[in-house]
């Protein structure tokens, strides 16, 4: 996962006031995987990144890149 999503999720999380035991509660995936998923682990399950960034009104997809 890109440092970008991180920051994100992390950014949204401080804008809501929420902490990351609440952030955690209200997507229904767990704390652990909340701290590990704003410290950028590089694997991580999609289907849990976007139960949280669904309470940010964003969802992870396909994104065409050019090719060089």
């Amino acid at each position: 996962m890109s440092n970008s999503l991180s920051v994100f999720i992390k950014g949204k999380r401080k804008q809501l006031g929420i902490t990351q035991l609440e952030l955690s509660e209200r997507a229904g995936v767990g704390l652990r995987f909340v701290r590990e998923l704003e410290h950028g682990k590089q694997s991580v399950r999609l289907d849990k990144v976007n139960q949280i960034l669904f309470l940010f009104g964003s969802e992870v997809g396909v994104v065409s890149i050019k090719e060089y």
